[in-house]
């Protein structure tokens, strides 16, 4: 053994296979970070469109408002109606635009079964987009 050397040794095999344990692990977590980051992302963006003259992007569809007073005398578009009259007024709306939609206003005091009768009217008629409206209870 000359002086000043080390010894000498064979070097390593080059690896012939990939550790892909780390790669799996960086890949999991990267995705279980998109998975609850993908939610909030669509919802947290606030905007303040800006206005313009243009045209309205569709029509506005047709609404019909229907009262059922405390009662249960019925109201069409604020005019009092017999079931009768209920009945031929919703079926020649649903003639004109069968996509007329129901505004179903009903008093907190109306039985139940007044409000489905004249859901059932509606239906009959050929209207099937019935809305409740309901007053906002402010917190």
């Amino acid at each position: 053994m000359p002086f000043g050397r080390l010894p000498s040794r064979q070097a390593d095999a080059p690896m012939s296979e990939i550790n892909v344990t780390p790669l799996v692990d960086v890949m999991l977590v990267l995705l279980v970070i998109f998975i609850l980051t993908a939610p909030l992302m669509t919802s947290a963006i606030r905007l303040d469109l800006p206005s313009s003259e243009g045209g309205e992007a569709g029509g506005v569809p047709q609404a019909i408002a229907l009262v059922v007073d405390a009662q249960g005398a019925l109201f069409l578009n604020d005019q009092p109606i017999t079931p009768e009259a209920l009945r031929q007024q919703l079926a020649s709306a649903a003639r004109r635009n069968p996509l007329t939609e129901l505004e179903l206003r009903a008093d907190a005091s109306v039985p139940y079964g007044r409000v489905v009768e004249a859901m059932g009217l509606a239906q009959k008629a050929g209207l099937s987009r019935i809305g409740f409206v309901a007053q906002v209870v402010a917190p």
